[in-house]
């Protein structure tokens, strides 16, 4: 048999013996709290926390122990995406891709001002190495909750200073956060509140609605009202309790007329300014809707206010509306630890968001403190057979290179992901890469990271692999100055590793920390057992790529 028949039979038995479902009956109760940390959980803090275990970082934060470890993340500095500057919205004629001409300095000034490609980069140079791991999972996990996309954002300054914005606010206040990002002239672009007119009877004209539909049912209250665990509330016969209704969006759309981008250094300030997406947004109150407008919760701005005054009153509106605990707390939740929180994980969550212990509602990182401290978060294995989440591409991706402990300038990473259904900052709506209800086909299992998990992304993740351990990842990109490339090397794992079974271990306890099952361990030892035991490096490539694409690491736990 040959290597790769031998590594695609035992890839097909380890999927078989590790997509069983739990055993029958009820399910034990949860753990009690957790106070310390063992190498497991660590590593399983750091799944949920970072961009990824490494084994020197499971050890340091098992000696820090939750607590300290949350302090030292929560106070860290965001590391933010540099070296962008503004550039026109139409690129000039020396600055245009043309894929019937060799590379040269129009193509790349095209590909690093007009596309998304340094930003992405970035990205995953700052998830390999930033020290600010806690903060850059959480800004990414909101980057898909509050959605721009390279779709219509494709300049690469414009969205360096949205994720700037995200990793700025990403641990402080939520009020803060919905403001910033109202005004952010990215989100004005892509959800249409730049330039947005108060309305005018003689053209026939009336607000855009985008953003004030947006801003509601996925940036904070949802379509419909919730209980504090997240469940729906239902009237009398049984149905769902919208949120707002079509005069709401009209009166919201209303509330943000009369703001334009922000006028370039030394332009004059003019109705509408230029594409700009330095700075944020400017009022002018002449094209500002001034007479009332009704918003949720049955609330009515009154008529006179200027676009400032509106917007705040609009803004505390939903910011104090009870969805907005269990709504964004369940993604966040979704997004960092296990796609299936029960109503009581929701529930205490919602109730940080409410208050943080000192009477301040949306204090994003006593939320985010919250989510990882608890039972069904912490442990060294989770309760529930449910528990746990797909893990999305980029995760995958920077979870198999900091665990076997590669290098890499992002350059491969970039097409990496966007084969696997995810191109960094692109989602290809305002709903994201998926949405957070969709549900495993035939079940109630919520699972949204599956809703981009078909044939041709699981074999590109096999692909990734193949390229990474067998091929040795990428040669640095002579286009890109500083380039490094991607490259794994794996002598450690054959320095220490005596034998297969071994090998197996090692490799299992710095990608799964050690909950490989039984029957999968033996499953690989057995392949590995076939392969020439003099070659320790075939050894070590087979071990690696045999648990990093088997369903027990595909599903983080």
């Amino acid at each position: 048999m040959t290597q790769r028949a031998l590594i695609g039979s035992c890839l097909l038995a380890v999927a078989l013996a590790g997509c069983g479902g739990g055993s029958s009956g009820s399910a034990p109760p949860p753990p009690p709290p957790v106070t310390g940390l063992s190498a497991a959980d660590a590593a399983r803090l750091l799944e949920q926390a970072s961009f990824g275990p490494t084994p020197s970082e499971v050890t340091r934060v098992a000696a820090l122990g939750l607590k300290g470890y949350l302090d030292e993340q929560i106070a860290t500095a965001p590391t933010g995406y540099g070296g962008f500057s503004y550039v026109p919205h139409t690129a000039p004629a020396s600055c245009k891709y043309d894929p019937t001409a060799p590379t040269g300095a129009a193509s790349l000034c095209a590909r690093d001002n007009y596309s998304l490609f340094q930003v992405q980069r970035q990205f995953y140079q700052n998830a390999l190495a930033g020290p600010d791991q806690l903060r850059q999972r959480v800004a990414f996990a909101l980057s898909q909750i509050l959605v721009t996309s390279g779709v219509e954002i494709y300049e690469a300054y414009g969205m360096a200073a949205y994720q700037n914005l995200l990793l700025r606010d990403a641990l402080g206040n939520y009020r803060q956060l919905i403001e910033d990002v109202t005004l952010s002239p990215v989100m004005g672009h892509y959800l249409d509140m730049a330039a947005n007119d108060k309305a005018n009877a003689a053209l026939g004209t009336s607000p855009n609605e985008n953003y004030a539909r947006e801003v509601m049912q996925l940036f904070s209250i949802g379509v419909n009202q919730l209980n504090a665990d997240g469940t729906l509330k239902l009237d009398a016969n049984g149905a769902a309790i919208p949120t707002y209704d079509q005069d709401v969006i009209e009166g919201m759309a209303s509330v943000f007329t009369g703001w334009t981008y922000p006028a370039r250094p030394g332009a004059a300030s003019v109705w509408t300014n230029p594409i700009n997406f330095e700075g944020t947004m400017v009022s002018f109150p002449a094209h500002h809707d001034a007479g009332s407008k009704l918003l949720p919760n049955g609330i009515t701005a009154p008529a006179g206010q200027t676009p400032e005054q509106d917007l705040k009153l609009a803004l505390d509106t939903v910011f104090n509306h009870p969805n907005v605990g269990p709504f964004i707390g369940k993604q966040l939740i979704q997004h960092l630890v296990t796609s299936n929180p029960s109503p009581a994980y929701v529930a205490r969550v919602a109730a940080v968001f409410a208050d943080n212990g000192q009477g301040v509602r949306g204090d994003l990182a006593a939320v985010v403190r919250a989510i990882l401290s608890d039972v069904e978060a912490r442990g060294d294995t989770p309760s529930s057979a449910a528990a746990g989440h797909l893990r999305e591409p980029a995760l995958f991706i920077t979870g198999v290179l900091r665990g076997l402990g590669a290098q890499s300038d992002g350059v491969f990473l970039v097409s990496q992901s966007a084969s696997m259904g995810q191109p960094i900052f692109t989602p290809p709506t305002v709903f994201n890469y998926y949405p957070p209800s969709y549900q495993l086909p035939g079940t109630t299992t919520l699972a949204p990271e599956f809703f981009i998990h078909d044939a041709a992304t699981a074999l590109a993740r096999a692909n990734f692999l193949q390229a990474l351990v067998y091929g040795g990842g990428a040669a640095p990109d002579p286009t890109v100055t500083g380039s490094s490339g991607t490259g794994l090397d794996l002598t450690p794992l054959t320095a220490a590793a005596t034998d297969a079974h071994a090998m197996v271990d090692l490799v299992a306890t710095r990608l799964l920390h050690g909950s490989l099952s039984t029957t999968a361990h033996a499953t690989i030892e057995t392949a590995l057992g076939a392969l020439d035991a003099a070659d320790t490096l075939d050894q070590a490539r087979a071990a690696a790529y045999l648990v990093a694409s088997s369903p027990q690491y595909q599903v983080e736990r």
